[in-house]
C-alpha cells in the first residue's frame, strides 16, 4: 500500500511518438533557453505566459497585420483528448510548441506542422478535488521545462523526450493546496506559488533551484505576528487567511523584482476576520533571490466580495502628464484601472479609475489610493447584500494585453454584471471549502436595462481615458488577450466559440473563426521559416461555463445551454504563407 501511495503521488507516464521526420529532427536540434534569452526574447518565439517577463502580452511581428488579417486560415489542429478549461499559451521555441492540458500533461508538437514529438501524464491521486483544475503553462530553461500541477508538485521534464527528472512536493494537496501558474524562471530559480483560498489555506510563493529542486525560500502572502502587516489581521484568523497565488508574476530583471498579484481573503466574509488583511487582493514586490517582500499595495482592504486580485500588473513605462512613470498597471477584478510606479523598494499609487460599473468603492485617497466603501454593499454575516460588480468582477484572470504601437492597454471586461452574497459562521476544516457562504448564498444578476455583458476596452495610458470598446451582447468575457506589432488584437473569451481580430487602433472586428469549443487559453504568436503564426488552445470549462450557467438561469434571452468542451490547439497563419499549400 505504501509503493501504491508513493506512486500516486509522485509517479507519472510519458510517451514518445517520433511523428514525421521533420518533427523528430526539430525536437533534436532543440535551442536552450538561456536566461540572457529570456530577458530579451526573439520576436520568432514565445517563451514564457505573456511573451515577455513585463506581462504585456506583445509581440512586434507584424507580417499579419491589420491589411490582411481577414485571410487567415487554419493550417493545422491538435486534440488533446482533455475536457475541462484549457488556458495555457502555447510556448514556442525555435519551432518546438510545448502545451499544458487540465490534468497535468504536457505536450510537444512540431510547431510548423502539428506534429506530436513527445506527450506527459502526470499519476494524480484519486482523492484529488480542487475548485479549479487547469494549467496556465510551462516554463523554460536551458534544455529543461518545468510545470506546476494540481496535486501541489513542481515537476522538471527533459525537453527533448519529455522524460521527467525530478518531481518535488510543494505542499499537501490534502490540506486544499494545489497549482494553476506557469513557473517563472529567474536567477537559476524556479519561481511557483500555491493556489487554493478558497479552501483557507495560508498563501505563499516559493523558489526551487532549477537543477536539482531543492527548495530555497518560502514568503507567505499572509504576515504571521510579529512581521509586517500582522496587526491588520485579528487574533488567528492570519492561520487561514487565504491570499491565493494564482497566475504567473512579473518580473523585472533590472530590480530582480517579481510581482505576484494575491488572492481574496478567507472566509469571504470580511466582518469574520476584522482588519485590511494584508496581503490580500494585492500586488507583492519579491526579491527573486532571497523571497523577501520588498514593497506591496493592497487595491481594496478587508475583501469581501471574492474580488481576487491575482494577474499580475503589466510592466510599463509611461508618461503622463509630462512625467515619466515605470508604472505598473492593473486593470482589477474590482472594476478599477489601476496605475501604480515601482521602485526599487517601494510602490506608489497613481491613480486608479473604474472601467466597469461599481457602486462598491465611493472614492480613492488621491495619496495612498485606499478606496473608501458604501458599507451597504458591503457582505457581511447573517445577512444578503447586493453589489456590483459581480464577485467576478469587473475583469477575471484573463489577462490584458499592451501595445507598444499604440499606447493603449485592451482589457477583457465584464459589464453590466452584480451580484449579492450573504454569509455564515463556519469553522475551518483542513482540505475543505472555507466561504463562509454556499452556493445558494451567491446571487448573479444583470443591472436593469444592460444590453450587453462582455466588452473588449481600449484604454490610452497616457491620458488614462478609454479610447474604443467593442460589446458583446450575448456572451460573457473570458478571453485572454494578445496584441501584436501589426496592429492587430487577438482575442477568444465568448460564448459562441469565436477567435476573433480586431483593429488596435480602431477597435473595428476583422476577421473571425468558429472553433470547436470557447476559448479561454491564452493566445501566443511566433514564426518559423519566414510565416508567422497565431496559436490559441480552446477549451471552454472552470469559471467560464460556471458563469455560463448562472447568465443562463438569470435571463431567458441569453444565448444559454451548454458550450461544449474539448482541448484543441488551433494554429493559423496567412493563406498565402499556408506550408499546407
Amino acid at each position: 500500500m505504501k509503493g501504491l501511495k508513493a506512486f500516486l503521488l509522485a509517479g507519472a507516464m510519458t510517451v514518445s511518438v517520433a511523428g514525421m521526420t521533420h518533427a523528430w529532427a526539430q525536437v533534436q536540434k532543440y535551442s536552450d533557453v538561456t536566461e540572457e534569452r529570456l530577458r530579451s526574447p526573439e520576436p520568432r518565439n514565445w517563451l514564457m505566459y505573456r511573451g515577455t517577463y513585463d506581462g504585456q502580452g506583445y509581440s512586434p511581428l507584424d507580417q499579419i497585420n491589420a491589411s490582411n488579417v481577414a485571410d487567415l486560415v487554419p493550417v493545422w489542429t491538435y486534440s488533446t483528448g482533455v475536457t475541462e478549461g484549457h488556458q495555457s499559451p502555447p510556448i514556442v521555441n525555435d519551432g518546438v510548441m510545448f502545451i499544458s492540458t487540465p490534468q497535468a500533461q504536457v505536450i510537444a508538437l512540431d510547431a510548423k506542422t502539428g506534429e506530436t514529438l513527445w506527450r506527459y501524464k502526470r499519476t494524480l491521486p484519486e482523492d484529488l478535488t480542487q475548485l479549479h483544475p487547469t494549467n496556465r503553462g510551462v516554463a523554460l530553461l536551458g534544455d529543461r521545462l518545468y510545470v506546476a500541477t494540481t496535486d501541489c508538485f513542481l515537476v522538471a521534464l527533459d525537453a527533448k523526450t519529455g522524460k521527467e527528472i525530478w518531481a518535488r512536493e510543494v505542499e499537501d494537496y490534502r490540506k486544499g493546496n494545489y497549482m494553476t501558474l506557469e513557473p517563472l524562471v529567474a536567477h537559476g530559480k524556479i519561481l511557483v506559488g500555491s493556489s487554493g483560498g478558497e479552501y483557507g489555506i495560508r498563501g505563499f510563493a516559493a523558489a526551487y533551484d532549477a537543477k536539482t529542486g531543492e527548495p530555497l525560500w518560502r514568503t507567505y502572502t499572509i504576515p504571521a505576528p510579529g512581521e509586517p502587516g500582522s496587526n491588520t489581521w485579528s487574533g488567528d484568523t492570519w492561520k487561514t487567511g487565504g491570499g491565493s497565488i494564482w497566475i504567473t508574476p512579473t518580473y523585472d530583471p533590472e530590480t530582480n523584482t517579481a510581482y505576484y498579484g494575491t488572492g481574496n481573503a478567507a472566509p469571504w466574509m470580511g466582518d469574520a476576520r476584522p482588519g485590511d488583511n494584508l496581503n490580500t487582493a494585492s500586488v507583492i514586490a519579491v526579491d527573486a533571490d532571497t523571497g523577501k517582500i520588498k514593497a506591496s499595495h493592497q487595491y481594496h482592504w478587508n475583501d469581501s466580495w471574492d474580488w481576487d486580485e491575482v494577474d499580475p500588473p503589466m510592466l510599463v513605462d509611461i508618461n503622463r502628464n509630462g512625467h515619466a512613470i515605470k508604472a505598473m498597471v492593473h486593470p482589477g477584478r474590482n472594476g478599477y484601472l489601476w496605475t501604480l510606479e515601482r521602485k526599487p523598494n517601494e510602490i506608489d499609487f497613481v491613480s486608479g479609475v473604474p472601467f466597469v460599473r461599481n457602486n462598491v468603492i465611493t472614492k480613492v485617497d488621491p495619496e495612498t489610493g485606499r478606496p473608501t466603501y458604501d458599507e451597504s454593499r458591503k457582505p457581511h454575516l447573517d445577512a444578503r447584500v447586493e453589489f456590483c460588480p459581480s464577485l467576478w468582477g469587473g475583469k477575471d484572470w484573463p489577462p490584458a494585453a499592451y501595445s507598444k504601437k499604440t499606447g493603449m492597454i485592451y482589457v477583457p471586461a465584464n459589464e453590466n454584471l452584480c451580484g449579492s452574497l450573504s454569509g455564515h459562521k463556519m469553522d475551518y476544516v483542513p482540505g475543505q471549502l472555507f466561504l463562509g457562504a454556499g452556493l445558494e448564498d451567491i446571487g448573479l444578476t444583470l443591472y436593469p436595462g444592460a444590453d450587453h455583458v462582455g466588452e473588449l476596452q481600449a484604454w490610452d495610458l497616457s491620458t488614462n481615458k478609454k479610447v474604443w470598446s467593442y460589446p458583446f451582447p450575448k456572451s460573457q468575457l473570458w478571453g485572454p488577450v494578445l496584441a501584436t506589432g501589426g496592429d492587430v488584437v487577438f482575442m477568444g473569451g465568448t460564448n459562441d466559440r469565436m477567435f476573433r481580430a480586431f483593429d488596435a487602433k480602431s477597435g473595428k472586428l476583422l476577421w473571425s473563426q468558429k472553433l470547436n469549443s470557447g476559448v479561454t487559453g491564452v493566445p501566443s504568436t511566433f514564426e518559423v521559416d519566414g510565416t508567422q503564426y497565431i496559436a490559441v488552445q480552446a477549451g471552454w470549462g472552470v469559471d467560464a461555463q460556471r458563469m455560463q450557467d448562472s447568465l443562463a438561469k438569470v435571463s431567458a434571452d441569453w444565448q444559454g445551454g451548454t458550450v461544449p468542451q474539448g482541448g484543441v490547439v488551433w494554429v493559423f497563419a496567412l493563406r498565402n504563407k499556408n506550408p499546407a499549400q
